[in-house]
C-alpha cells in the first residue's frame, strides 16, 4: 500500500495520503477531493558493497543541500 503525496487545489497544502484499495484522497486540513498528485522523490534502500553504504538513501537529498525536511513537500522548494 503506497504513500503518496498530494496537493490541495483548495487550500493550497501539500499532504501525504496511504492509499488503501479504491480510496480517494482527501486533504487533511480541509477535506476537500480536489487534489492534485505530486511527483515525488524516492526513496531506496541498498543491500549491495556498490558503495551505496547500504543505508536508506533518497534521491532528494542530493539535490536540496540545506533541507533538512523528510521530503521536498515539507520544505518547499
Amino acid at each position: 500500500m503506497p504513500i503518496y503525496e498530494f496537493h490541495c487545489n483548495k487550500c493550497d497544502q501539500d499532504f501525504e495520503y496511504l492509499i488503501l484499495g479504491s480510496d480517494k484522497p482527501e486533504c487533511s486540513s480541509c477535506s476537500s477531493g480536489d487534489v492534485s498528485k505530486l511527483i515525488s522523490a524516492c526513496s531506496y534502500v541498498s543491500s549491495g558493497s556498490g558503495g551505496g553504504g547500504g543505508g536508506a538513501s533518497s534521491s532528494a537529498s542530493s539535490s536540496c543541500g540545506g533541507c533538512s525536511a523528510s521530503s521536498c513537500a515539507g520544505c518547499g522548494h
